[in-house]
């Protein structure tokens, strides 16, 4: 193992490095976007990286805090605090418990091989809820982009003192209460307590429920106008010319990541031109420290609201990570462990929830970078984590002068990114049930709650679904005689004079059944199951009546990468469904010419016989 590891240590070394750099920014960026502050990104970004590396199952995979991971994070923060009147070092115990939770559930995950049925999930739920995570990014960076923070609006602020007085007023009576000395007939402790309550405490909770007022996608709308009138000129130029910078910067190269430039440029030259601007919160120097006040202060009773959120976060980062190992290995022609690579993430999580990290998953971008780099191994995760522990080390102070605009204006960048533009586009050539599922689960998403977002969607999917194929096999169900059942598990009858010399050319590939979003994962593993001679495909489609979106998408992929090899795909006995939705995103004429559409397999073979060399 130590030998595998090692080897290419230069490549793992250079993408190692490369992927750190490009990790620095996101991760400072995702910790802002948290609520936590940028030193829990970073926290996540080392500890996730490194441990998720070790004993993963994807020897290229870089992980880390991700946009999915951190916007459902981000509604768990606030719950919490919330919860414990807005007290975040109260309430941060809890919030990190409730992020092992989430690590112990993954690791369990992939204990028990649960991790397979992430492939279930139909794919207008995952664009839903992919594009609802931009928009919420989108939305809540739009007050740090006009530079207005709801602690600085000391007007604002003013309006909920009243409230706050009542608030504290509450606690005494709470209090009193649970000390048993609340007497109706008697107030005069209650009176002299509440005397006791200085200014300065009445305004610490007006802020807390100023900020409670603002937090979210309704409060950032909420306090749109109010950021639009007090717009804060320099706030604004800055995260704008980082957005400029990032897209700009990509059109004169892609070997140095735009990202890392922007915030080096605007960073720097803010600083040294003295410029008046709100700097990110404080980031704790040295090591960081492991956080057991989590185990010390357990209360189950205030975690126990947040198990189906860990839960989610652990499904979450499950097919994050596991959507990342795929693309890994197809560029670099390997096959991952998923339930290993599930195992290690939840040790990466668990880990960085310990020392007051955000919890994260496999990065796309991280690791094609890495590979791209030259990293071959898991050594080049770890390296890239290492990296950033040594930032942390040396640099933290002078991280610390980063303004918080350019971290906003990085995150708008990732908003824009993250959202699934391809179902988008789709939406007119979709069914209109797949249309109403994506959209609601966007709306639910990002009005209401992302993790009921996809429960309610996977159940309208669920119900849909079996509608379709419910009224399918009523359709076309028939009885087979007993005699010839053991010919189900046969060669087609039509097949049985296919001439030897021709399966040496020629790949037949039967579908048998709907074409769905259950499906899409082993079909996808047709182009790897095509041997090098091939230089046709005959997909057979008499007995799939059904295609769904996931399962056109996953058509449009396997036809593309046979189409690379140089091997020509042939549709025979093609249903109408399936036709008409291929012929909506133009796999048919594209990939698929019409004159390579027969009605049965004998016309096919004709065309074979007609059109490949060498056969007899």
């Amino acid at each position: 193992m130590t030998k595998n590891i090692f080897s290419n240590f230069r490549g793992n070394l250079f993408g190692g490095i490369t992927a750190g750099i490009v990790a620095l920014p996101l991760a400072l960026a995702f910790g802002v976007q948290s609520g936590l502050g940028p030193d829990a990104g970073l926290y996540g970004a080392i500890f996730i990286g490194f441990f998720a590396s070790l004993f993963g199952g994807t020897n290229t995979q870089i992980s880390g805090p991700t946009a999915p991971m951190t916007a459902v994070s981000m509604v768990l923060i606030a719950g919490i605090i919330a919860a414990n009147n807005g007290d975040v070092e109260q309430a941060l115990p809890y919030i990190l418990l409730v992020f092992l939770m989430a690590g112990l559930m993954q690791i369990l995950l992939g204990i028990t091989g649960v991790g397979k049925y992430i492939k279930y999930i139909p794919y207008p739920v995952v664009s839903g809820f992919m594009t609802a995570i931009g928009v919420i990014i989108l939305i809540t960076q739009l007050l740090p982009v006009l530079g207005y923070y709801t602690e600085e609006d000391t007007a604002f602020i003013e309006t909920f003192k009243p409230k706050a007085e009542e608030v504290m007023m509450s606690k005494i009576l709470q209090d009193e209460a649970g000390e048993g000395i609340l007497v109706l007939e008697d107030f005069k402790e209650t009176i002299t307590r509440s005397e006791q309550i200085s200014e300065e405490e009445i305004l610490r909770e007006a802020k807390i429920l100023a900020k409670a007022e603002n937090s979210g996608v309704a409060g950032a709308i909420k306090a749109l106008p109010r950021a639009i009138s007090s717009i804060n000129w320099l706030e604004f130029i800055l995260a704008s010319l980082t957005i400029f910078i990032i897209y700009g910067f990509k059109r004169v190269t892609t070997k140095v990541p735009s990202t890392l430039v922007a915030l080096l440029v605007v960073s720097v030259g803010a600083y040294l031109l003295k410029l008046d601007y709100q700097p990110i919160d404080q980031i704790p120097g040295g090591f960081p420290i492991p956080n057991l006040d989590m185990f010390s202060q357990f209360q189950f009773g205030q975690i126990s609201p947040y198990v189906f959120t860990a839960l989610t976060l652990a499904f979450l980062g499950s097919i994050d990570s596991l959507l990342t190992s795929v693309v890994a290995d197809n560029m670099t022609k390997t096959k991952h462990n998923p339930n290993r690579e599930l195992m290690g993430q939840g040790i990466g999580n668990s880990v960085a929830a310990i020392f007051g990290g955000i919890p994260g998953a496999g990065a796309t971008i991280r690791t094609v970078v890495n590979i791209k780099s030259g990293g071959t191994t898991r050594l080049s995760g770890m390296i890239a984590a290492i990296l950033l522990l040594v930032i942390l080390l040396a640099l933290g102070p002078v991280a610390s002068q980063i303004p918080a605009a350019v971290l906003a204006g990085i995150l708008i960048t990732v908003g824009i990114g993250v959202m699934d533009y391809k179902g988008l586009k789709a939406i007119p050539k979709m069914q209109k049930a797949e249309v109403t599922i994506m959209i609601v689960v966007l709306l639910l998403s990002v009005f209401w709650n992302l993790v009921y977002a996809v429960g309610i969607g996977l159940v309208l999917a669920a119900i849909i679904f079996m509608k379709k194929i419910g009224d399918l096999t009523a359709d076309q169900s028939k009885v087979v005689p007993l005699k010839i059942s053991d010919e189900l598990s046969m060669a087609w009858s039509d097949e049985r004079n296919f001439p030897e010399k021709l399966k040496e050319e020629v790949f037949i590939k039967r579908l048998e059944g709907p074409l769905f979003f259950g499906y899409t994962s082993d079909f996808q593993q047709l182009a790897n199951q095509i041997p090098d001679t091939a230089t046709h495909v005959i997909i057979r489609m008499g007995k799939t009546p059904y295609i769904d979106q996931s399962g056109l998408y996953a058509m449009e992929e396997v036809l593309m990468n046979i189409s690379k090899k140089g091997i020509k795909p042939i549709f025979e006995d093609l249903q109408a469904q399936p036709r008409v939705m291929m012929e909506k995103i133009d796999i048919i004429p594209d990939l698929v010419p019409k004159e390579m559409i027969f009605n049965d397999f004998n016309s096919a073979l004709k065309y074979i016989k007609g059109n490949v060399e060498n056969v007899v």
